[in-house]
């Protein structure tokens, strides 16, 4: 069941895939068969604004000039469930927190997809050159025995797009 034009996409279903390599063309190919070792319980930081520069004209005192500078992203935050296993995500994240930069960072395509109700994707975020900044254990609670260990990834990234996958006939 596809959603109808104009309808909002339910935010609940979603999945992430993170692949070696940056070209676009065969980035959604790739993402198909990259192996998700976890899902995540919530992504945000999807954001890009640009900077205004404001100038003001000599002598004109009515308006100041406002002119688009640099557009700049937030980091991508991914959020789940503390997965105690060793999964392509944890080394390539501990290489880059976790280390002491005596190798180069690997840069990664991180692509999020938004499903619809069928499963199957219908928005895609490709964020290139990504690479993990920073990573976060959450609260350890001896007083709350219903809760659950979650751990917080946060990539920073050079360029986001955003493509509408079309329905598969």
């Amino acid at each position: 069941m596809a959603l109808a034009p104009g309808y909002p996409s339910p935010a609940y279903a979603f999945s992430v895939a993170v692949v070696s390599g940056t070209s676009v063309s065969s980035v959604v190919e790739t993402a198909a068969m990259a192996v998700l070792d976890a899902a995540f319980q919530e992504i945000s930081g999807i954001e890009s604004h640009v900077d205004v520069e404001e100038i003001a004209e000599g002598g004109v005192n009515d308006y100041v000039h406002q002119l688009p500078g640099v557009t700049k992203h937030s980091n991508l935050v991914l959020k789940r469930g503390y997965v105690v296993q060793i999964s392509p995500l944890a080394l390539w994240a501990g290489q880059c927190v976790g280390g002491t930069l005596g190798s180069p960072l690997e840069t990664k395509t991180v692509i999020v997809f938004l499903l619809g109700p069928d499963g199957q994707p219908t928005v895609m975020w490709t964020f290139l050159n990504a690479w993990p900044v920073k990573w976060e254990v959450g609260t350890l609670d001896a007083t709350n025995s219903t809760s659950v260990l979650t751990h917080t990834l946060e990539i920073s990234y050079t360029t986001v797009s955003t493509t509408l996958v079309p329905a598969a006939a």
